[in-house]
């Protein structure tokens, strides 16, 4: 048996006495303003999930860092993390967090493309915009204890006459005034910090600064236009949805890229392992020393191994993360137990250690508790027939039961009984993924038969957007098919709840009826609105939290959203 990895302080230790070989390492300029930098960026994690996809995120990575070396940027170490948002976006930290959303992905983006966004996120952070934009740099401030910064919503309103005040026949006079805190609070403070746009001159600099960075790092800076075609060519409602709102004047902004095109020539690529190794010797250290929050430490491991996946200290990181996982399923009840996800998450790691260093001490341990949890698996399996034959359980069992033996024989049974479950839950949605499932495994069978039985009873009575997407775009039924469409076109004009709308964008970003949905839920989300207001007049601020929250959560983008931010007064001030 090979030498098991050290943990992450010894890990930190050995590689903090190789000066020669990686350098001095990268200073934290402003400890105070990268801690407060650092719990947003876990706060952004925590609201929108990171997106599991290794090809990407070592992309983001190996071109984030080729472009940040020429920065000669040494006051934060730069992150570049990819989160699970549908909407294309891009957005940078004051601390040297960068974050890429999926959805920008999905816009098919080469390395020149994304080079230039990339490096004009770069810019916006060694350029220091945040400095010069005070509104930011307030609510900054007050991240140094997020769960007890108030909000007030507040149009000033003892400063205004009443006739200046806009009337609105909904809820009359919008002069109420009301306190916002948790997570409201937080989720406004985000919202503020990320979602507001730069102004003309800052998008310019950064423009300029994005480019000369992607030629010296050996990329075209004529990827700075082509990422405007793109928006262009693929989605004309991301003016509405995306990176149009958060990187305003696309077509200022797409000509000067083309006139700056050939202002730099571009650079051979140069080595940037050494500087990677610097920037991870900069987190690592800094979650040795300060010992942040377990929730931002968690963040600050995940990128510190996300900018040098391998080594000891990435070996120490990836070991932590998976026993943690490992441990918290085996302290389930054993029929709840998710070995089939936990083994997943070890073989993705595996692959990941040996495309990158296949000499790797861990190589030889992830495949001993690979084979340890396999035998579990397996003597778990006539247990878990015998209950499903007895016919009592949980759902947590039958989601397990999928997981853990998805090429069982009695796979479709189990979704079909899944599917059963979800329904009488009333989770549309889980409830036609499973019967689907249940379908497809086995058309002809019992199961498969049952399982088209009950979209067909489903179909007429679905409400959720996503579900009937999902049976508008299967092709074994034709009636079903037609059926869930015309609901469909009809129920995207007309449906009540936000969160709804929301479901069916994260799902299908690009699908048929994204921007008649988006549409709707601008519409609702001003609904929102309207009763946050009546509610405040009234002192009902549990209600009026309510609301915000559905708006902050579900509709972050819209125009209601940008009225809540633009009425937010933070203050200091502890909640008592």
């Amino acid at each position: 048996m090979r030498k098991r990895p050290r943990l992450l302080a010894s890990a930190l230790a050995i590689l903090l006495l190789l000066p020669l070989r990686i350098g001095s390492a990268q200073t934290i300029s402003n400890p105070d303003l990268f801690a407060k930098s650092s719990q947003v960026a876990q706060q952004v994690v925590e609201q929108y999930g990171l997106y599991d996809n290794p090809v990407e995120v070592a992309r983001i990575n190996r071109i984030g860092y080729e472009l940040a070396q020429q920065s000669e940027y040494q006051k934060f170490p730069f992150t570049f993390t990819l989160v699970d948002l549908p909407v294309p976006n891009a957005f940078a930290l004051p601390g040297g967090q960068i974050f890429v959303t999926r959805g920008l992905l999905d816009l098919g983006l080469d390395d020149d493309m994304l080079a230039a966004v990339l490096g004009h996120e770069i810019g916006h952070v060694t350029l220091e915009h945040f400095r010069r934009m005070q509104r930011k740099a307030t609510l900054l401030n007050v991240l140094g204890n997020l769960l007890v910064v108030g909000v007030l919503l507040n149009e000033n309103s003892n400063n205004r006459r009443q006739e200046d005040i806009p009337y609105d026949p909904r809820v009359g006079y919008d002069s109420g005034t009301s306190r916002v805190q948790g997570a409201a609070a937080a989720s406004l403070v985000i919202s503020e910090l990320l979602l507001r746009s730069y102004s003309r001159d800052h998008e310019d600099e950064s423009d300029a600064e994005g480019q000369r960075l992607a030629a010296a790092a050996g990329y075209d800076p004529d990827g700075a236009r082509k990422v405007w075609l793109a928006m262009n060519s693929r989605a004309p409602q991301l003016r509405e949805f995306g990176y149009w709102q958060t990187h305003p004047f696309p077509e200022e902004r797409s000509k000067s890229a083309e006139a700056r095109k050939g202002t730099w020539k571009v650079q051979p690529h140069k080595p940037v392992d050494a500087y990677r190794e610097r920037t991870q010797a900069a987190l690592t250290t800094y979650v040795e020393r300060q010992r942040p929050e377990p929730p931002v430490a968690e963040f600050l491991k995940q990128a510190s191994l996300s900018t040098w996946p391998q080594g000891r200290v990435a070996e120490s990181i990836r070991l932590e993360k998976l026993h943690g996982a490992r441990d918290a399923e085996l302290a389930k009840p054993l029929l709840s137990r998710d070995y089939g996800a936990v083994v997943s998450r070890y073989r993705e790691e595996l692959a990941a250690v040996r495309s990158v260093d296949s000499k790797s001490d861990l190589i030889a341990t992830l495949e001993s508790e690979i084979a340890d949890l396999e035998a579990k698996r397996k003597e778990l399996y006539p247990r878990a027939v015998e209950t499903l034959d007895g016919g009592v359980y949980e759902t947590s069992f039958l989601v397990a039961f999928l997981s853990n033996f998805p090429d069982a024989k009695q796979a479709p049974e189990v979704a079909l009984a899944l599917g059963d479950a979800y329904s009488r839950l009333g989770n549309q949605t889980e409830a036609v993924t499973r019967y689907l499932a249940a379908w497809e495994t086995g058309p002809n069978t019992p199961e498969g038969k049952r399982a088209r039985a009950g979209l067909r009873n489903l179909a007429p009575n679905l409400s959720e957007l996503a579900a009937l997407q999902q049976l508008a775009s299967q092709e074994r039924d034709e009636e079903i098919r037609k059926i869930a469409s015309d609901r469909l076109a009809a129920i995207s004009k007309s449906y009540s709840d936000v969160a709804n709308g929301a479901e069916y964008l994260r799902r299908f970003p690009e699908g048929p009826y994204t921007a008649t949905i988006l549409g709707r839920l601008n519409v609702l989300a001003d609904n929102l609105y309207a009763e946050v207001v009546l509610y405040q007049g009234m002192g009902d601020a549990v209600k009026a939290m309510e609301r915000i929250n559905k708006i902050l959560t579900h509709a972050p983008l819209s125009p209601a959203a940008e009225k809540l931010r633009d009425r937010a007064v933070l203050s200091e001030e502890k909640a008592g």
